[in-house]
């Protein structure tokens, strides 16, 4: 091993950009190095910041996203140029689909190379931040060691701005590795970052207050919005004055217990739920684009008047035309149950009685649908792990076949259900587990994290083994090994009769976990949830093989696809 050379002390444009991050609230940091962001990691020496090191960016990507989710705040994700900055992107358009704000910091080539030209710097590129802007919110380029403190600030109040989301900010080599000695120490510094408030136009409020005073038959849609929003409580006061049920998509669990009297769960894959959703006489739409998972797939045709709360202009009306809020949805659904109170609309008895109704009837069709399809291997594991592991315990679903069921069967039970959906890549469960398990180490919490792949997507992520160990990160990595990527599998069987390119070669899971010195174990779909559980309880990071195929639960859309003489409507 090398000596490490002795800090001398010298601030450097690395030690701006760190400093930048503790003033504006930022205790800890992922990333790895690379040759041009070399400044930015010689001053992690000299940080108070907590370091997480990924092995891979995209993987690095998907921590900063766990590590967003626990703190409830920005995520810093240190990149370096090139190669490095660019295999981030699915991560970061996870973040974006999924909205949880992480500021990607990437170095960039020297100054005197921006621009567009070619002057053969190693990773450079003509424009690297055009890659990204399709993809984040922001994106800005600093070219003097005195713009970093204000950019940087701007850059973070964008990426909390509702909706939430990743920016990224490029940084010169040569400014990382340049003298400070003009830019004062910021590490005690007062940096504006609070974003300004999106308000609902009060307007449009009343217009959509005096729709939901008259309605017979309300309906909620609860999406990701109200959970990034914190808008649960909200959320529930405007339902319980309307007697109106709350369907959740699956990003949006969170937002409305299932215990509660008016949830209809999430069921958004079966076409009962569908019905529900499109036979309310006033549906509010809010924090979800119903995009083609939440709307069953581009079926969902609404018969009555929609209300949507939107934070995101561009997916406000773009699928179903109405009342249109433009609005954070915390903001927006205290006013509307303000104007709907002022208009005078309580809940009765008879109202509350014919909403709870409809929802038994409604989960009564969907779960007597599930169960009759022969699945009960997949609703016993589902149900199993539920039970088996403690109600707060923090999960991440990679995108694979139990995650399916989960999106759908698992009762979040208060902690925000955390899966891949959003863009839908592969490899998101386990370094997201990562990430969350480091930010609850920051923040000073205790338990272990779980995280869920199947084989497929676990291969996506098997280098992070590395940082399990050496960070000792209290994760249990459940891995259901089918043999290949299993969603795809029975996707090509439905539509073509066989499956091509889906079967995999993949290791001894056990034996490598085991090779990381990270205890392992093989387990079978009787024993998995009780495995699982005392795994979470023996603490640190642990891996637990499921080998098992499992199925889909059938669809139930499928005919609103296709004409009476088959062929695709």
């Amino acid at each position: 091993m090398p000596t490490q050379t002795p800090d001398t002390g010298q601030r450097i444009g690395g030690d701006v950009v760190l400093e930048t991050l503790l003033a504006l609230g930022a205790r800890g940091v992922v990333g790895l190095p690379g040759q041009h962001a070399l400044g930015l990691f010689d001053a992690l020496r000299r940080s108070d910041l907590a370091y997480l090191s990924a092995r891979v960016e995209n993987n690095a990507g998907f921590m900063a996203d766990g590590l967003a989710r626990v703190t409830g705040d920005v995520a810093p994700l240190l990149l370096s140029t090139g190669p490095g900055a660019l295999t981030s992107l699915a991560a970061l358009q996870e973040a974006a689909a999924s909205s949880i704000p992480v500021l990607a910091i990437s170095a960039q080539i020297p100054v005197a190379g921006l621009g567009g030209g070619r002057h053969g710097y190693l990773h450079e590129l003509p424009d690297q931040s055009a890659s990204f802007r399709g993809v984040v919110k922001h994106v800005v380029t600093v070219r003097t060691m005195a713009q970093i403190p204000t950019a940087m600030a701007e850059a973070w109040r964008v990426a909390a701005a509702a909706p939430q989301g990743p920016v990224l900010v490029e940084v010169p080599q040569d400014i990382l590795l340049a003298s400070a000695h003009d830019v004062p120490v910021l590490s005690g510094a007062t940096l504006a970052k609070t974003p300004a408030p999106l308000t609902p136009v009060a307007e449009t409020v009343a217009h959509a207050a005096a729709a939901l005073a008259a309605a017979e038959r309300p309906v909620i849609f609860a999406g990701g919005g109200v959970v990034r929003a914190g808008a649960e409580r909200e959320l529930v006061a405007l339902a319980e004055r309307l007697d109106a049920p709350v369907v959740t998509t699956f990003s949006g669990k969170t937002a409305l217990p299932w215990g509660h009297p008016l949830s209809a769960q999430g069921w958004i894959e079966d076409i009962a739920t569908t019905e529900f959703l499109e036979n309310a006489d006033v549906l509010v739409i809010v924090g979800s684009g119903v995009g083609e998972l939440s709307s069953n797939y581009h079926t969902f045709r609404p018969h009555g008047r929609v209300i949507q709360i939107e934070a995101d202009l561009g997916k406000l009306g773009s699928n179903h035309p109405g009342i249109g809020i433009h609005a954070d949805a915390k903001l927006a659904l205290a006013d509307l149950e303000a104007a709907v109170s002022a208009a005078g609309r309580e809940s009765t008895p008879e109202r509350r009685a014919a909403a709870t109704a409809s929802i038994n009837t409604l989960l009564d069709t969907v779960l007597a649908r599930v169960e009759g399809q022969g699945r009960e291997a997949e609703i016993a594991l589902v149900r199993g792990l539920r039970e088996a592991i403690a109600d707060d315990t923090k999960v991440y679903w990679d995108m694979t076949i139990l995650a399916y069921w989960a999106w759908s069967a698992w009762d979040a039970r208060g902690a925000e259900f955390a899966s891949a959906q959003g863009a839908g890549g592969l490899g998101y469960g386990f370094p997201a587990a990562l990430g969350a398990a480091f930010g609850r180490r920051i923040l000073g919490e205790t338990g272990s994290v779980l995280a869920v792949s199947g084989d497929g997507g676990a291969l996506y992520g098997i280098a992070e083994l590395a940082v399990a160990a050496q960070h000792d990160l209290p994760v249990v990595w459940l891995i259901v090994d089918d043999g290949g990527y299993g969603v795809l599998r029975e996707y090509m069987e439905g539509a073509f009769g066989a499956a091509t390119a889906t079967e995999l070669t993949r290791p001894n899971y056990v034996a490598l976990a085991e090779s990381f010195g990270i205890p392992a174990e093989q387990t079978t779909l009787a024993d998995a949830p009780a495995t699982v559980a005392r795994a979470l309880a023996a603490g640190g990071p642990r891996v637990v093989v499921l080998p098992a195929v499992l199925e889909l639960f059938a669809p139930t859309h499928l005919d609103r696809l296709t004409g009476a003489d088959g062929a695709t409507a």
